[in-house]
Order: C-alpha cells, then structure tokens, then sequence
C-alpha cells in the first residue's frame, strides 16, 4: 500500500466512533481506495445507507491532519499496522469485522498466531488468582501467547504470570495507545515493553478515553486473535461473556475451569461448561484440545527467535555439565538477571531443561 493511502487509513480511523471497521469496508468498496473516499463530498456517502450522525461527521474531516497524529505516535514509539500490511495478526484478519487499523506499542511476531486469550473477573477470588498463576505459566512455556485486556483481576494476573514465565503477553485497550487503563496496572504495560515480550495494541485513535461502549470491540480483538479463549472465573451475565460470545461467533474454542458451587464468581464458568465450554483442569487440557505440542511450539519459538549472544555463552559453559545458575554467573561474567532473563527464554525454546531449583542443562 502506498504511503498516502496508509495515511488516509489513519486520517479514517479519527472517525471510529461513526466509521468504524464495517462502515469502513463499505467505503473502501464504494470509492476504491481510503483517500478518493476522503476527498468525496459529504452527499455521495448517502447512497452507503448510514445513519445521520454518521453522515453528519464527515463534516468534520477538515480538522483531521496526518502530521500531529504521526507525532503523537513518534513521541510513543508506537506504530500503526494496517489490514493490508504482512505483520497484521493472521488469525484476527479472518474475522468478520476485523479492526483496519492497530496501534501498536512493543512488536507483534509470527509466533503471536499461536495465542490464547485468558480472561475472567475482575473481582478475582484467591482462588481465580490460584488457577491463573498455575495454569498461565505453563502454557505460555508450551509456547502460546498470553492475550487479555490489562483490565484488574484476572487479566492482570494473567499478563503479570506469562511475563515471570518468560513468555510473550499481548495487552489488548479498549482506549486510545497513548492511555493505559486502569492506571494500576501501568507497571504491567511497562514491563510488557521494557523486557519485550510482547505488545500493547489498540484498534482506537490515539485520546480515545476508555468508554463502556469500547469494551465489547476490544474483546473481540482479544478472542479474535486466539486459538482459544479461556475464562478462568466469571459471574454470570458479566462483561467476560463478550469475549465468550465473539469468540464463539467466530469459530473460537472456549475453556472454563471449574469452581466452588458455592462461588458466584464460578457461576458463569459452570453455566458455560453447562452450554458445551470444555472444562479445564490442567494447561494440558488446553494444549491437547488445541492439538498443539508442546515440542512443536517450542520448534516454532526456535525458528522465530534467534540464539542471542547471552544464550550462546551459557550454552558454551553449559556444555554437557548440569550447572546451578550462580556457577553460569561465575563462568560466563553474566549478571544474576541476565542469567535469569535468558534461561527463561532458553526454557520457553527447548535449548535448556530445568533439573531441581536453580540447577540447569542443555536440551
């Protein structure tokens, strides 16, 4: 896509409250491209059958520049990727209403196709917390992608648990990139780009405030995206169930992990295993319904990830020898951390195995 085209895409997007991703698709179809649509008077989009605060925003599209909105990404260090561009996320591409723009904060990889969104309350019990961080580490050590929406309660826990894996988290807004809501969990969202291990994305242009109203699309970015959503505690009838029902919507597998009969924070994950979900007692519930192999996963992280420097030193003092991380420390003149941060990853790719606390050797 040429450059001026992917700039009216962008200029679009400033709309999204009345040209959203369906209204969007129309115009592209009516007009051939984003940027005659923008430069055609406001009476010919009559004819695309929009309601009239729809038509009556067009009106205001001489306020939209594109060099203030290509500030405010640079200031970010964030990026937008549009539907046409190759690192558009696969699986979401092939949903019905898929968002035209993300706003992109961290890097979204190949890898990221093999995800699994994780979800629940947000007035998470101990035992929500219990479950999210015993089922989250391991599958995102089997290689699947973490994605959830920064929110409190499970979502939090969820990210917090991929990252301490090792593993790569995908933060989904329901805001504008520039915002992270709730501000609670800004630590979360920092991590998340200081370690890269994942990304922050947005459908919504940047100083869009979280409205009630936004939470219904993101989930279906979060579902969207996913092998598989998996709702660990809900009440039922809450705003979890709209990732359950796009995610069933569009050909997604659903998990739920049981709870206490007495819980009304596990009544919503009983009535959805009730409705057909698949229970969940273990990850490998998760990766055998999946079909996904826990070696196959790792082959894909090897394949995408290259060795990095820190990884072929400990590789090369690992040798055949079964060492405890503070002799790694001692041989390779590493720091504690970055020993720690690259065993994780060489875990999460198969090049090491754990054998007791502390002690490791090469795969």
């Amino acid at each position: 896509m040429e450059e001026n085209e992917q700039n009216h895409w962008l200029l679009w997007n400033q709309l999204y409250q009345h040209v959203g991703p369906i209204r969007f698709g129309q115009l592209i179809k009516a007009f051939g491209s984003a940027k005659e649509a923008w430069d055609a008077p406001a009476q010919e989009f009559a004819r695309l059958g929009w309601d009239e605060p729809a038509l009556a925003s067009l009106a205001t599209r001489e306020q939209f520049k594109i060099e203030p909105i290509l500030t405010s990404l640079h200031k970010l260090g964030a990026k937008f990727i549009t539907l046409e561009d190759q690192d558009y996320p696969e699986a979401l591409r092939t949903i019905s209403d898929p968002p035209p723009i993300l706003y992109v904060r961290g890097e979204l990889l190949p890898r990221d196709r093999l995800s699994l969104a994780v979800v629940g309350s947000r007035r998470m019990t101990n035992y929500g917390r219990e479950v999210t961080e015993a089922l989250v580490p391991e599958l995102a050590a089997a290689g699947l992608t973490i994605v959830s929406g920064l929110a409190l309660g499970v979502d939090g826990v969820a990210h917090k648990a991929a990252l301490d894996a090792g593993g790569r988290t995908v933060a989904v807004l329901a805001c504008g990139i520039d915002i992270i809501y709730p501000p609670t969990n800004t630590g979360i969202a920092r991590s998340i780009l200081d370690r890269k291990l994942g990304a922050i994305i947005t459908e919504f242009p940047p100083g869009t405030p979280t409205f009630p109203a936004n939470f219904p699309f993101r989930n279906r970015i979060i579902s969207g995206m996913s092998l598989g959503t998996l709702v660990i505690e809900a009440a039922e009838g809450s705003g979890t169930f709209h990732t359950v029902t796009s995610a069933l919507e569009q050909g997604r597998d659903v998990f739920a992990v049981p709870g206490s009969i007495f819980s009304p924070f596990s009544a919503g994950c009983a009535k959805l295993i009730e409705q057909g979900a698949k229970p969940v007692t273990s990850a490998a519930d998760i990766l055998e319904e999946l079909e996904v192999e826990a070696e196959n996963l790792k082959q894909e992280v090897r394949e995408t990830t290259p060795v990095s420097q820190e990884e072929e030193q400990i590789l090369a003092v690992l040798g055949g020898n079964e060492l405890h991380v503070d002799e790694l420390v001692k041989q390779s003149g590493l720091s504690t951390s970055q020993i720690s941060s690259a065993l994780s990853m060489m875990e999460l790719k198969g090049l090491v195995r754990r054998i007791s606390s502390g002690t490791y050797r090469a795969a």
